[in-house]
């Protein structure tokens, strides 16, 4: 017996991927209505063999639903979520307006699923930042052995983060550059894109960085361990879908490359792809649409008693977005909310 699952934001890049994963994954599923905005109703939406025409988000009754996958934005989730969570129908969401809050849990299930437990404090269950949800699946396994200290993060991050219209931004400034009065002036960015780096995401707070950056300090401390100091940097880069990380590891004990390297093989969730030699890592282009997180250039930092670095690289609406909240749900169904 299979669930009855709502996706809300059914159009957009994150919702549709949720909707192959769902099929692609064979997620019990017996009943499944997509949800859009009123200027998206009606679109049509691909579910395995299936074609499925999208209803009314803001009159949707959640009434005897068993699972919604929010893929909305914040304003939107601030409306909505509480409906459908006050109608039974657990509510696993994408956005970040719930993440910090103390009683509804952070979940990455490779790291945490433990947190999934609590989901019915509040019958919602909040999905991390891209950036650090693959960051924590390739910490948590180092931290279980020599207890981490301190990360170091520089992110390299895709334009499919800004939705959309920071993809269409990037293809049209591009086009742009080899056409003599067709350049295209930043909208979604601060700056060109296009052949260019922008060391800056989402908004800046009184401490100089960004909320992007303040968002992988908290939730990793969340989602690991309190203790982790975490400092980052995050930086939009001109690709189009795939986030990469360069990670710096400072240990309480002892941590040897071959060893991390033989932990991070058998841990979920992660392929090691580590050759030294030209072409043995992995890149953003190489990890489009695969489930798994890859880790590259894993080498002992000399300069600190018990220091790794490492390259990490993941399919930033696979494991960021959709992929994590369907193994939310996956967790859910399996712990809590199991049918006969």
């Amino acid at each position: 017996m299979g669930y009855k699952i709502v996706v809300a934001g059914a159009t957009g890049n994150v919702g549709r991927e949720m909707l192959n994963i769902l099929a692609e994954r064979q997620f019990p599923v017996d009943q499944i209505a997509v949800l859009a905005s009123r200027k998206s109703l009606g679109t049509e939406c691909t579910y395995g063999d299936e074609i499925l025409t999208t209803k009314n988000l803001d009159t949707f009754d959640f009434s005897g639903w068993d699972i919604a996958l929010f893929a909305i934005g914040s304003e939107a989730t601030a409306k909505h979520a509480p409906r459908a969570a006050g109608a039974g129908c657990v509510v696993i969401d994408n956005s970040s307006l719930y993440r910090y809050e103390p009683d509804i849990p952070l979940v990455v299930p490779e790291v945490n699923p433990e947190a999934v437990d609590s989901y019915a404090r509040r019958n919602i269950i909040a999905n991390p930042n891209c950036s650090t949800a693959q960051m924590v699946v390739a910490l948590k396994p180092l931290h279980d052995r020599a207890r981490i200290k301190r990360v170091v993060v520089s992110t390299y991050q895709s334009v499919s983060g800004a939705g959309r219209e920071g993809m269409d931004e990037l293809w049209n400034q591009t086009k742009g550059m080899y056409v003599p009065g067709q350049e295209v002036a930043p909208a979604t960015f601060q700056k060109q894109i296009a052949f260019n780096v922008i060391p800056h995401i989402d908004t800046f707070m009184e401490d100089g960085s960004t909320r992007e950056e303040w968002k992988m300090v908290v939730e990793t401390k969340k989602i690991v361990d309190p203790n982790i100091k975490v400092t980052a940097t995050c930086v939009r880069v001109p690709v189009f879908v795939g986030h990469s990380e360069a990670v710096n590891i400072d240990f309480e004990d002892a941590l040897d490359e071959d060893e991390a390297r033989d932990i991070l093989r058998e841990a979920p969730g992660i392929m090691v792809v580590d050759k030294r030699e030209d072409g043995g890592y992995v890149t953003p282009v190489e990890c489009v649409g695969d489930y798994v997180t890859y880790i590259s250039r894993i080498r002992q930092d000399s300069t600190i008693g018990n220091g790794l670095n490492l390259w990490c690289v993941s399919d930033n609406l696979r494991k960021g977005a959709a992929l994590n909240t369907v193994q939310i749900a996956e967790t859910l169904g399996k712990r809590m909310l199991k049918k006969g």
